[in-house]
């Protein structure tokens, strides 16, 4: 039985669908996850690198994203925090930090 996508795939998915719905081509150049817990959740922190092109549209995005609404389906988005975004040539570039807990 298959328990569908795990929570690093889900959260790539969905950075990738709010970067559409607001115009912006982003891509994901990588994600690492590492597990993590509290004395009360499950979850995990995820390190993610973007890019698209650069544009004030975009980095008005990025800039925005920790306060975003990004439902991911049996957790939950517990913080976002942006890393460091630099020009580089025409592309973005972004590192952002994502705590992700597991829904009870």
């Amino acid at each position: 039985m298959s328990r569908g996508p795990d929570v690093t795939t889900l959260l790539e998915r969905r950075l990738l669908l709010a970067g559409q719905a607001g115009g912006h081509g982003i891509t994901i150049e990588g994600i690492e996850s590492t597990p993590w817990a509290s004395a009360t959740f499950n979850g995990a922190r995820h390190r993610v690198r973007m890019a698209g092109r650069a544009t004030a549209e975009l980095e008005a995005w990025l800039q925005a994203l920790p306060e975003a609404e990004l439902p991911l389906r049996g957790h939950l988005v517990a913080d976002l925090e942006m890393l460091s975004s630099k020009v580089d040539g025409e592309r973005l570039r972004a590192e952002i930090e994502v705590l992700t807990v597991e829904e009870r």
